[in-house]
């Protein structure tokens, strides 16, 4: 799947906000899973993105609901949280939305669900 061509303000808007986020790489995440290490991962793509295909051991919470439902789901501001979307653009915006919720543990996945493609990590089906 080709990147997508963004928008100069989106991408400017999006890099002014990378310098106050922690991002990591596909390779750390798959790490701490094989590690088994406690952590959320969650995409934070639209519906028919996530019905597509998934990091494997991905929750959904997309980014149009993330801010709403997010202590719903995750209410320990202290829990550790991956996001990740489809470029890592998306996921940097809501890694700075949750921050600024007061969750302290928040990072960004580089590259998103086409760097975890690239890298051949494991991939759940969607459910049709």
């Amino acid at each position: 799947m080709a990147a997508k061509q963004h928008n100069p303000g989106f991408e400017a808007l999006v890099e002014s906000i990378k310098v106050g986020i922690r991002e990591c790489s596909v390779e750390e995440v798959r790490r701490r899973q094989e590690a088994r290490e406690s952590f959320w991962l969650l995409d934070v793509r639209e519906d028919h993105e996530f019905a597509v295909d998934r990091a494997a051991g991905a929750q959904h919470l997309g980014r149009g609901i993330l801010e709403r439902d997010i202590e719903t789901v995750i209410p320990d501001k202290n829990a550790e949280i991956v996001l990740y979307c489809g470029g890592g653009y998306r996921s940097a915006l809501a890694a700075d939305n949750l921050q600024k919720m007061g969750y302290r543990r928040v990072v960004s996945m580089a590259g998103g669900m086409r760097a975890w493609r690239a890298a051949g990590l494991p991939v759940q089906a969607g459910e049709v």
